[in-house]
């Protein structure tokens, strides 16, 4: 079943019903079937999107950038140095002069207001690449590679462990209770998800068969789990909390022991970047300050047959893709 979501924003998956969500997750797996199979799609052709970056990024850069052009798209990247967002021109003024050139706007950095304030002001479809409260379209890749491995989405027993106020955790709690999947965050108290934000989860869950429970047990969160999650302990801007997070996550680490915990068949998934050995200029700084080889996730858990961080990490594109087609395609 088609859904016309064009001109639709895309901040937060609280904006969208859960067979919203299903379309762009069934249209992401249409293109990236045309995609293996040749087949050039012409969904974006005449378009031009301003991709703007307040924080730097790999898979969100190189994913808005590839399906842009991929559709027929012209993607023009404004980094924190390119644009007077916020310093000379307020977020206001610049929306409003992007939406009269650009036919659609990604923003990824800090304050969730400022991609609120830039699809209030430009006319245009704005996309949310990561902001400190949510990153949806990170959670759109978690699910399609959930559903490509095992099948189906609602029921799956899903944990995320470490850090559980960060945009991921809030993201994907929402996301599942949109889904109908039994989540648990798994951390310490200190670092409990904001409890408005969960309560308003809750009630999605009670409206979709979902459930939803937060706890700073390993054991009751992750046993018998079909996916384990983990993100980095320290987000960005927050570098200097290091020594304090790696205090209160040790014990959250990703390893074999925990993983005997879920099923044998368990998934594990990171949005990446993640430290897990010494190959990284940071994970050496760590290393020497600190005396970790590994932080959330180990290298035995990384490399493991449940890895599937790759597939996610590729999937990246395949579902902003489907974002950007379903909200101003042809």
């Amino acid at each position: 079943m088609a859904f016309n979501l064009k001109g639709r924003n895309f901040l937060t998956l609280k904006d969208f019903t859960p067979k919203e969500i299903q379309y762009l997750l069934d249209l992401a797996d249409e293109l990236k079937r045309q995609k293996y199979a040749g087949i050039r799609g012409r969904n974006l052709e005449g378009k031009n999107v301003a991709l703007i970056f307040e924080k730097p990024s790999t898979r969100t850069r190189c994913a808005f950038t590839v399906a842009a052009v991929d559709e027929g798209a012209h993607p023009e990247y404004l980094g924190k140095g390119d644009i007077q967002l916020g310093k000379k021109e307020s977020v206001a003024d610049t929306a409003k002069v992007l939406g009269r050139m650009f036919d659609g706007i990604e923003f990824r950095g800090f304050k969730h207001e400022t991609v609120e304030a830039l699809a209030e002001y430009s006319g245009v479809p704005v996309w949310n690449g990561l902001t400190d409260e949510f990153h949806p379209t990170q959670i759109l890749a978690d699910f399609l590679t959930i559903r490509e491995h095992k099948g189906y989405l609602k029921g799956i027993k899903f944990a995320y462990v470490g850090d559980g106020r960060n945009n991921m955790a809030n993201s994907l709690m929402i996301g599942a209770a949109k889904m109908g999947m039994d989540m648990r965050i798994v951390s310490p108290k200190e670092l409990f998800p904001e409890a408005g934000l969960v309560e308003e989860a809750k009630k999605i869950a009670a409206e979709n068969n979902a459930k939803i429970t937060i706890t700073d047990s390993v054991e009751e969160g992750v046993k018998g789990v079909d996916v384990i999650y983990t993100d980095v302990w320290v987000s960005m801007g927050e570098e200097d909390q290091f020594e304090e997070r790696i205090k209160l996550l040790k014990p959250y680490q990703v390893n074999m022991d925990m993983l005997k915990l879920a099923d044998e068949e368990a998934l594990f998934l990171h949005c990446l970047p993640a430290f897990h050995d010494l190959e990284t200029q940071v994970g050496r700084e760590i290393y020497e300050k600190y005396g970790l080889k590994e932080m959330e996730v180990t290298e035995e858990v990384f490399s493991s047959k449940h890895s599937v961080v790759f597939d996610e990490a590729e999937n990246r594109m395949h579902t902003i893709k489907a974002v950007m087609v379903a909200t101003l395609g042809k």
